[in-house]
């Protein structure tokens, strides 16, 4: 997770409901008070057609048709508004991009949501504030586990912002998980007993010390760098860690959390092919944490880069990675599933496609500011299931941008809901406002 990338309500007309059956009731109530003549029982049997049968007709279509809330006035706004479609432009997103519903507490997707919050994009603080009981898990992303000459050390404390903590702990409940990057030296760090150790010991002491819930840690990625994982017995040896470091946190309960035990979550970064390099981190590796890691968080964006522009997060290469992680062979998988959170990326990708290759991520504010001078086209990529847009600047050179839209990011919710997944989103300040109506 680099810098430059810089996891319902009640089913519809249960209040119509009740008030069909205070009409029926009044009806039969009426009629019971003295024996009615022909044409007044005519009259009553057309009241009961022309009020209770529509009445009725109407719950069983709500509860058949309409999923989540069932309102006009219980629709989140960009619901209302017909903002969450396919069919969108310029005019729209500039538009409306800073409004929400009013009742901006109020969860509608029910699963696991971890955000991340970067320390050099003040907005992700503003927006964990806001919308504080839309997540579950905050990690802000503060630490780094260094190698110091023959030692370790834990770096960030300096980013921490405790003020900000208690705030969030005042309107919400959701868990704060700082992420911890392990930059040490992989091999020093695995092949050394104290080392590890060391580290396990550093990471729990900040935790108890700052008050955090847990930790999220992500070391796969530099692992891979290293070459450390094309061993074997390095291989078990750095997943031993893993699982060291989170039983550890396991025995250690939380005062400020009613005895709740420190909670890890792992990084780990998508396969890019069905088949799984040594590098990869694979089904087995999954089932094999599962018992001592909390959750997963999956990169499952950066799909397209400069050297082949394209969506950022392609919906079928993501069900695809699902697939292939959560082996429904495995008879544990919906265990498992429940464990990850599903990536989501908040920031777009404005690429040159002619004139020589480049470009790289943008955040909304850019966005915004493409849509505002250059007046596009923006048009559904069906096979991605993204929004796009093209351009040309003032130097003649043609641009393809991908951001992220209402209609994409509701798509990849469903997504997780059919696996029972959360969602983990990379990361909060990088993206619109109207987003968080969704979560």
């Amino acid at each position: 997770m680099a810098k430059k990338r810089e996891r319902r309500a009640g089913v519809g007309g249960a209040g119509h409901g009740s008030e069909s059956d205070r009409r029926v009731r009044q009806a039969k109530s009426s009629t019971s008070l003295a024996k009615p003549d022909r044409k007044l029982t005519t009259n009553t049997a057309i009241v009961l057609l022309l009020i209770v049968v529509p009445a009725v007709s109407m719950i069983v279509y709500r509860t058949r048709y309409v999923s989540n809330t069932d309102t006009t006035s219980d629709l989140r706004y960009v619901h209302r508004r017909g903002l969450v479609s396919t069919d969108i432009n310029y005019r729209q997103v500039l538009a409306e991009n800073m409004k929400s519903s009013e009742n901006s507490s109020q969860r509608n997707f029910k699963n696991p949501v971890l955000a991340y919050i970067t320390p050099w994009n003040s907005q992700g603080y503003d927006m964990a504030k806001k919308f504080s009981n839309k997540f579950t898990h905050l990690s802000p992303v503060w630490y780094e586990l260094k190698s110091q000459g023959t030692k370790l050390v834990l770096e960030g404390r300096h980013n921490a912002d405790k003020e900000w903590i208690a705030e969030i702990r005042r309107t919400g409940n959701a868990q704060i998980l700082p992420r911890v990057v392990l930059e040490a030296i992989p091999v020093d760090l695995l092949k050394k007993k104290k080392q590890r150790d060391k580290a396990v010991n550093l990471i729990i002491t900040e935790c108890k010390e700052m008050e955090y819930d847990g930790i999220v840690l992500e070391s796969w990625s530099r692992w891979a760098a290293y070459g450390v994982l094309h061993d074997p017995d390095m291989r078990i040896t750095a997943l031993e860690f893993i699982r060291q470091l989170g039983q550890a946190m396991h025995s250690i309960r939380l005062e400020h959390s009613k005895g709740q035990s420190l909670q890890l979550v792992y990084v780990i970064g998508p396969p890019r092919s069905e088949k799984l390099e040594e590098y990869d981190f694979g089904p087995e590796d999954l089932r094999s944490l599962s018992d001592s890691v909390d959750g997963f968080s999956l990169m499952t964006y950066d799909f397209s880069g400069p050297q082949n522009p394209g969506p950022n997060a392609p919906l079928k290469w993501i069900h695809s990675i699902l697939l292939l992680l959560l082996d429904a062979r495995a008879g544990d998988n919906q265990k498992v599933a429940k464990k990850i959170f599903i990536g989501i990326n908040f920031y777009g990708n404005d690429f040159v496609v002619s004139g020589g290759l480049g470009g790289g991520p943008i955040i909304g504010r850019e966005y915004l500011s493409l849509l505002e001078q250059y007046r596009p086209e923006v048009q559904w990529e069906k096979n991605s299931a993204e929004h796009f847009f093209l351009y040309i600047d003032n130097q003649n050179v043609k641009h393809v941008v991908f951001y992220p839209s209402l209609m994409s990011i509701a798509m990849r919710l469903q997504e997780a809901l059919s696996w029972r997944a959360g969602i983990s989103i990379w990361e909060i300040g990088q993206g619109l406002e109207y987003f968080f109506d969704l979560l």
